[in-house]
């Protein structure tokens, strides 16, 4: 992808390469899935337990790489859009996917870092590739800022549990209570690790980088940072925290349990008052984070089989949601008046995705917020948060139907949106899949066959 621009002129074809290669990446890691299963992996590398490839992080992998898939088909155009040299963008969305990998599959806190900052620094670029834009360099030069710093937080954490070791090792299985003693320096560098977690994930108070940043970078990169990105941080969190430090958990598990309700509270009633589409789904990303949080809060197998559908119902909605937002000249809530008369598709498929997004019936998002909720409530505590999680669920459908009702029952002045048959179609399979999975989840937990937690 680096030099496909430097072989071909057509952006079309750069296109079609950057399509072809996310359906070999989705075909191989689909394959090998089901082969590791069987005890056989198609690339035998030995990583020296550095990398483990286990069930749980190639099943989120495959929905990383699907949903990439599908942000192609809808927004590659509009990726296009963004510069001259569009393989410059797809490379550096396929770097991310490398770190993708990394994370979802670490066995080493050295390979945590690695990943993480192969899947940081491209989005640092992407959010600032809008050149003339000063919202866009503004909000890439506060990502890189902030992220640096949250990436220090985090080697510091790293640094501290390895003084900590008895073993000198930096291998998850070999920290956490248990394995060595619950020292100062072990519980400073736990802390550590929970805040830069917290960041990369944007969870409060840690947020603050998260509305400047979506709002600030082009909208064809904001749904995908918000998706596959933010879903696999939460794997990288959980895979740590179920390995290294469930034995641990009296100790962090209130900590964990007040982040996310600040997450639920400030996400949701922040939203309320936006009057811009595009950073009401900013702080409405905030929100869906709070309830991604009951699955370390829990760390119980439903909570494994949440997370996975939480990230796939959560992905589908939202690059669907922002694929519309862009052909959509005017980013407000009064841009959308009318739209059901003039574009009954597009409006049909963003009511779905708002829908599931709100956690409504027969949609992917209801089963993924009880899943969520029945894993807190599996813990035996915390019924408090859990009713404070539907009462702030309650909240979100306020703003999402805020859509709906200008979509529907407001009348607009037609817009001139470019939405092409195959543009519509794609939305279209997006919309069934999102209704698919809230009637069968079954179909996809049942692929977590071996368990990893």
């Amino acid at each position: 992808m680096m030099f496909s621009g430097a072989f071909s002129k057509s952006k079309n074809a750069v296109r079609y390469l950057a399509i072809a290669g996310a359906v070999l990446l989705l075909g191989g890691n689909i394959l090998d899935m089901y082969m590791s299963s069987q005890g056989i992996h198609i690339f035998n590398i030995d990583t020296r337990r550095m990398l483990v490839f286990e069930t749980f992080g190639l099943l989120f992998n495959s929905i990383a790489f699907a949903s990439t898939l599908l942000y192609f088909l809808l927004s590659s155009k509009d990726i296009e859009n963004v510069g001259a040299n569009s393989g410059e963008y797809f490379a550096l969305i396929f770097f991310v996917l490398c770190g993708v990998s990394l994370i979802t599959s670490y066995n080493n806190l050295l390979m945590l870092f690695i990943g993480i900052e192969i899947l940081s620094i491209p989005l640092y670029i992407l959010t600032g590739s809008s050149k003339r834009n000063l919202k866009s360099n503004e909000a890439s030069l506060k990502y890189f800022l902030m992220g640096a710093f949250s990436t220090g937080i985090m080697l510091l954490g790293i640094a501290f549990l390895y003084g900590a070791s008895r073993t000198g090792s930096f291998f998850i299985d070999d920290i956490g209570i248990g394995r060595m003693p619950a020292t100062p320096l072990f519980i400073v560098g736990l802390l550590l690790l929970i805040v830069s977690l917290s960041f990369k994930v944007s969870a409060a108070p840690f947020h603050f980088w998260t509305p400047d940043v979506y709002d600030g970078a082009p909208t064809v990169f904001t749904s995908f940072m918000a998706t596959v990105v933010k879903g696999a941080a939460f794997i990288a969190f959980i895979r740590l925290f179920a390995d290294s430090f469930i034995d641990a958990q009296p100790q962090w598990q209130l900590i964990i349990a007040i982040i996310t309700a600040a997450t639920l509270f400030i996400g949701n009633i922040t939203a309320v008052f936006q009057q811009s589409v595009k950073r009401m789904l900013a702080y409405s990303s905030i929100a869906q984070v709070g309830f991604m949080l009951f699955a370390i809060l829990s760390l119980k197998q439903m909570a494994q089989e949440g997370i996975i559908l939480y990230t796939a119902a959560y992905s589908l909605a939202t690059i669907g949601i922002f694929a519309i937002l862009i052909k959509m000249k005017d980013p407000t809530f009064e841009g959308f008046n009318g739209l059901a008369k003039h574009q009954p598709v597009l409006a049909a498929v963003n009511t779905i995705c708002l829908l599931s997004l709100a956690g409504i019936p027969l949609t992917a998002g209801f089963f993924a917020k009880y899943y969520m909720l029945a894993a807190a409530l599996q813990t035996g505590k915390f019924l408090w948060l859990v009713i404070f999680a539907v009462l702030c669920a309650a909240v979100s459908v306020y703003y999402y139907f805020r859509v709906i009702q200008a979509m529907y029952f407001k009348d607009g002045e037609p817009q001139e949106i470019e939405a092409s048959s195959s543009f519509k179609i794609v939305l279209i399979i997006v919309a069934i899949l999102i209704v698919l999975l809230g009637i069968f989840p079954q179909w996809l937990i049942n692929k977590l066959d071996i368990l990893y937690l």
